[in-house]
């Protein structure tokens, strides 16, 4: 069973195997000592109803360690099993026994990622240290495990494969796969050299994730009164409910994290204060002093290299995209490539545009990255009179809450209903817990928690994260599914109200929460997913937002209860493709830095931030615009190997996306018709990984994605 580790990056992460090397039969032994001797919380089998859920009132950050050694030491037994196996390799001895494997690290991962994520604080920070370089001195013992990876490919390569399912085929091949990539055929001194290389990541990430919170917990800009110009009451009262948790009563605080920065650039007429925000947001993991993320980013790419070089490629980008739909560096770059320029000659349309309403007020500035989103509010304004203030008194989080639950009604046929009683155990006041069942049948499918508020401790951005996924390999499992959000709490007694990007967001983690429950496969590997794949279906859970059901039921006035007026309704549907250059061209340079970083020798990298400044000079990157997330905080990439080499996924995902909305756009139903609904939940959602991400989108649409489809959603001019 793959150990879950998608909580080291901003939406997934480093993904660790739970299983090792042949172990001894004296390993079996100290199991059952262990076990005996530390009866450990974070370990337990989830109990209380709902098939049993994480016990988090009993959490205790001192059973961490003890607890990741016991896991270790349960799945070394359980291999020492499959290997010492006397009859021939089968699916059912090997493929499914692995799957089988590591249950009680599962049972950890819970509290773990909840820890790390959600509960962080100096001290977790020291455990969690210590817990990723067990994991990762694990995982190389797994992947070099030959005895074993001869089991796997024995059934890989024998005669009983054909006669297999495709669901075990597939996950017979992802077995397989894990193994040859991942060292399996290294000998001697390369094989000691891979284990060292991936025990010296584990600490650079680790390093480089806690580097950037750091910085984020250390750098909040505190206003008084006479500086909130321009700044909206809701924002205002939250900042001043931030700033007394802060131990700044009668202040207002400006945390350094995106949920806070997006709007304060947005509406602060204070210049100055805008670029001090801006500095300060922009610039975590690259200040003075020991938080500073440059030497960490220097060795993670040197060692990325010489690890690939041992298992015989030429860079890291071409290991990591040939098991991708993109399969390699070529083709991902060739989609970038194509979106690039139309995007950077949609930046110069937006900042002359800028510059005019600058130059017309008698401002007597250049327009700057911390100038964007003010003046673009004001183009906004001026052009759609638009007011993006005037759209958030709109968008309460409970409302958008129930807006989610009603689109999960429409097309997945579920219901969500408040567990209130105490049975499912939190590990924090803010988080909420749901029960998912069929609306039809009432089965229950699994829980829903939401954790959606930002905190100290708490990492920045949104994520997805399940504690349990469905399997039936041994009987149905539910699934336990999180949210998880860092909005600006609102005043006791008030609603928490949102921006439309915001909205989106919360949206798209939910598409992800979604694509768990859905699941209907049979094995554990099966809940996998292909990075620039996997991202398409909470992209387009984002598309539902805007649909006038979801408008006319749930975006209601915080105040009069009142629904958005069609008037204002129309104006968000005409300004859909407005700031397009800004929102694409700082994705985009994210996603390229991203390739170049790793198709490039790290001996001639050199400085990585005199690197990025060099490399989005020579493309062109207007210097009104930084990348969404600069280099030295680019947690997807440098805080764990998911989305290593593959940040491109989002807009790879995303040209899925737009065409897969058009088939719903064009059905007689609309985004609500039934039998496009059906295809979408049989061979997007349901479906996970246990088929081909290209064979599953040609199920649904009957065709290719058609890249056409992402130029008009986002008014560009189409290219040949």
């Amino acid at each position: 069973m793959k150990l879950k580790m998608s909580f080291l990056s901003a939406a997934v992460c480093l993904a660790l195997a739970g299983c090792t090397a042949t172990p001894s039969s004296q390993d079996s032994a100290q199991v059952e000592q262990v076990k005996k001797q530390y009866n450990n919380h974070l370990l337990k089998e989830y109990t209380g109803p709902y098939q049993g859920v994480p016990q988090f009132g009993e959490m205790k950050l001192e059973d961490l360690v003890p607890a990741a050694e016991i896991a270790i030491a349960e799945n070394l037994a359980e291999l020492e099993a499959i290997v010492n196996t006397s009859d021939a390799p089968t699916f059912e001895n090997t493929i499914a026994a692995l799957e089988r494997s590591g249950s009680a690290t599962n049972r950890l991962y819970a509290y773990f990622v909840t820890y790390i994520t959600n509960l962080s604080s100096p001290e977790v920070r020291e455990q969690q240290a210590v817990v990723m370089a067990k994991l990762s001195e694990f995982e190389s013992k797994r992947n070099q495990n030959k005895a074993l990876f001869q089991r796997v490919k024995a059934v890989y390569e024998g005669a009983e494969y054909k006669t297999l399912t495709p669901e075990q085929q597939r996950v017979t091949w992802t077995q397989y796969n894990s193994f040859a990539r991942h060292g399996a055929t290294l000998e001697g001194q390369a094989a000691e050299r891979y284990a060292e290389i991936n025990l010296e990541l584990s600490k650079l990430y680790t390093k480089f994730g806690n580097n950037v919170l750091a910085d984020e917990e250390g750098y909040t800009t505190f206003l008084t009164k006479d500086q909130l110009s321009g700044l909206p009451q809701a924002f205002i009262d939250s900042a001043a409910s931030a700033a007394e948790k802060k131990g700044q009563p009668g202040k207002f605080a400006i945390t350094n994290t995106r949920s806070s920065m997006d709007p304060f650039l947005t509406y602060s007429t204070e210049r100055e204060l805008r670029k001090a925000v801006w500095q300060n947001y922009y610039s975590r993991g690259n200040n003075a002093g020991e938080h500073n993320n440059k030497a960490v980013i220097s060795e993670i790419l040197k060692l990325r290299r010489e690890r690939v070089e041992l298992l015989g490629f030429e860079d890291y980008a071409q290991w990591r995209l040939e098991d991708r739909m993109a399969k390699n560096p070529k083709n991902a770059i060739a989609l970038m490539d194509k979106v690039w320029p139309a995007a950077i000659a949609r930046v110069k349309e937006e900042v002359a545009d800028m510059q005019a309403i600058a130059d017309k007020e008698g401002a007597n500035i250049k327009i700057e990255p911390w100038d964007y989103r003010f003046y673009a509010e004001k183009v906004r304004k001026a052009k759609y009179s638009l007011d993006s203030n005037e759209i958030k008194q709109y968008l309460q989080l409970d409302k958008l809450t129930d807006a989610m639950f009603y689109v999960a009604g429409r097309l997945f046929n579920y219901e969500f209903s408040p567990i209130q009683d105490g049975s499912v155990p939190v590990y924090h006041p803010d988080v909420k817990v749901w029960e998912v069942t069929d609306k039809t049948t009432g089965k229950h499918i699994g829980l829903w928690y939401l954790d959606p508020f930002a905190r100290q401790g708490k990492r920045s951005g949104a994520w997805a994260v399940s504690f349990r996924s469905h399997t039936s390999i041994d009987g149905k499992t539910n699934v336990l599914s999180t949210n998880n959000s860092n909005f600006v709490k609102g005043p006791e007694g008030q609603a928490t109200l949102v921006s439309w990007s915001d909205a989106e967001t919360y949206f798209h983690e939910f598409g992800h929460s979604l694509h768990a429950l859905s699941s209907n496969v049979k094995y554990p590997s099966s809940n996998s997913g292909v990075r620039d794949y996997t991202e398409f279906q909470s992209q387009l859970l984002e598309r539902w937002l805007s649909t006038e059901e979801v408008i006319n039921k749930f975006l209601l006035h915080h105040e009069t209860g009142k629904p958005m007026p069609q008037s204002l309704v129309k104006k968000i549907k005409e300004s859909s493709t407005f700031n397009q250059g800004f929102a694409t061209t700082e994705y985009l340079a994210s996603a390229i830095m991203d390739m170049k970083f790793h198709t490039t020798d790290p001996d001639k990298i050199g400085d990585p931030v005199a690197f990025e400044k060099a490399q989005l000079e020579a493309i062109g990157m207007p210097s009104e615009i930084v990348m969404r997330h600069r280099t030295t905080h680019f947690g997807h990439v440098f805080s764990g190997e998911s989305y290593a080499t593959a940040y491109y996924g989002y807009l790879w995902a995303e040209v899925l996306t737009s065409d897969a909305a058009e088939a719903f756009a064009n059905a007689p139903g609309g985004f609500y018709d039934k039998d496009v609904a059906k295809r979408l939940v049989d061979y997007l959602f349901a479906v996970r990984n246990a088929m081909d991400p290209a064979e599953a989108y040609r199920k649904f649409r009957g065709r290719d994605a058609d890249v056409s489809a992402l130029m008009r959603d986002r008014g560009f001019p189409e290219t040949k």
